[in-house]
């Protein structure tokens, strides 16, 4: 057989909460905005599923600028979650994405519990596939960061979320925590329909020539290939604790690490500051599962998924 018939063969198919993706990637909220700015690079197609930047109930300014600072390995970000508001999203940003053959998951934010439901159920008759409940930035200072780092929390707006969403429900979960397997069984309790980790570390900067903080905000979340190793054992931790679907990301650049994760446990995997350098990073690493599983004579990429334990 040549490798073309092989590579014919080949299931990618992953499912993610009855959810069918067509391979396990798909770009990390907030990297990516909400796929019509990467378009003309990337083939939407051709991705697993896109997911949105982090969408509220009403417009958010975001933080004061300077925002974003390059560190070793990686960036720190204090955005603040800016986002235009549900109602541009649902008229602007959903019928782009359904011009494509592609699952939509839509990330969500909040700084109240009230303001996840509202969100959530003005979602409930859009056409989207799958709902990200962003519990977990660290750099919004009301709300968010309260929610996921304590387990009760987590697990009442896990259940307070999942009464009113008309679509499975994905926890994004924050790594600034303990232990990250309490957060991960919390979520699972409040009804998650799957689990995403990790969110960013975080961090800080100091300019030493201004003797001042690199952003604005003093703190900021850490994302990039320095957030990998820890991104990696946390998702290998979730897998093993919980039953439902673990989405991986934290740092992953390419293929390699994609399998690294998914071999960790994850049925499926975002990619997101690789976006910023290299935007073709996603569909990159869409084909180089697919080598790889022809290399290595896998036909399935569910025999990977937690193959190793």
């Amino acid at each position: 057989m040549n490798t073309d018939q092989k590579q014919c063969n080949i299931n990618m198919e992953v499912e993610i909460a009855g959810v069918k993706l067509k391979n396990p990637v798909m770009e990390a909220s907030g990297t990516f905005g909400s796929g019509e700015e990467y378009s003309e690079f990337v083939d939407l197609n051709r991705l697993g599923a896109v997911v949105t930047k982090g969408v509220a109930s009403v417009p958010w300014p975001g933080n004061p600028t300077p925002r974003i600072a390059e560190t070793y390995g990686g960036m720190i970000n204090a955005i603040g979650l800016q986002n235009p508001g549900i109602d541009v999203f649902t008229a602007r940003d959903i019928p782009f994405l359904k011009q494509y053959d592609t699952k939509i998951v839509v990330n969500v934010c909040g700084k109240t519990t009230e303001d996840y439901i509202d969100v959530v159920e003005r979602l409930g008759d859009q056409p989207v596939d799958l709902l990200e409940i962003n519990i977990s930035c660290p750099n919004v200072k009301e709300g968010g960061i309260a929610f996921g780092q304590d387990p009760k929390a987590v697990e009442a707006i896990t259940k307070a979320v999942k009464a009113h969403a008309k679509q499975p429900i994905i926890m994004k979960l924050s790594p600034n925590v303990t232990d990250i397997t309490v957060m991960a069984r919390a979520a699972e309790e409040g009804g998650a329909d799957a689990i995403s980790l990790i969110n960013t570390l975080t961090g800080m900067k100091i300019d030493v020539n201004r003797r001042t903080f690199a952003l604005a905000n003093k703190t900021g979340g850490l994302s990039g290939p320095a957030i990998k190793p820890v991104a990696v054992r946390m998702v290998y931790q979730v897998a093993q604790t919980v039953k439902v679907p673990v989405i991986g990301m934290g740092g992953i650049c390419n293929a390699e690490d994609a399998l690294e994760f998914i071999l960790a446990g994850a049925t499926a995997v975002s990619i997101g500051t690789a976006n910023f350098h290299n935007p073709y990073a996603t569909v990159e690493t869409v084909d180089g599962i697919r080598d790889y599983m022809v290399k290595n004579g896998i036909q399935d990429i569910r025999e990977l998924i937690g193959a190793v334990r």
